[in-house]
């Protein structure tokens, strides 16, 4: 069987998902991330969670990091925002993200999915956690596969 992590998307898509945090991350300090692997084994946001934990996001000084989680043969995605974007955002404050993205993966476009997913999550973002010039890139914006 085809390792679906890999299949999902290509080099240079992921390349594309890569440059798309570098210009979201331009407008606001928080740090956002993508992983992709093959399936939660259960629930989605105690997965998210644990990915989350295991690739260190917490280690933001505001506790700005988000994660975009897919599950490839769940056909399924969760978004994580640390405890600093939880304190101050609506519960809702992710439906606008979600939406970008589902709308483009129903349609079988996994990269546009998260590219719109990651500048929108930025774009929201940059009104609790804006960029100014002494922010530092905190974590890394490639994306994990597990």
């Amino acid at each position: 069987m085809p390792n679906t992590v890999e299949a999902f998307l290509t080099p240079s898509e992921e390349q594309e998902i890569v440059a798309a945090i570098r210009v979201a991350e331009k407008q606001t300090s928080g740090e956002i991330r993508v992983h992709i692997e093959n399936t939660s084994k259960g629930d989605i946001e105690a997965r998210a969670l644990e990915v989350f934990s295991s690739l260190k996001m917490y280690n933001t000084d505001q506790r700005n990091g988000v994660l975009i989680y897919v599950a490839v043969d769940d056909r399924n995605f969760a978004i994580y925002g640390d405890q600093g974007i939880n304190d101050v955002v609506k519960d809702t404050f992710w439906d606008d993200t979600i939406h970008s993205i589902q709308a483009q993966f129903k349609k079988g476009h996994f990269k546009q999915g998260l590219i719109d997913g990651i500048l929108k999550a930025g774009e929201q973002l940059k009104a609790y956690f804006p960029w100014d010039d002494t922010d530092k890139n905190e974590l890394s914006d490639s994306i994990s596969k597990g």
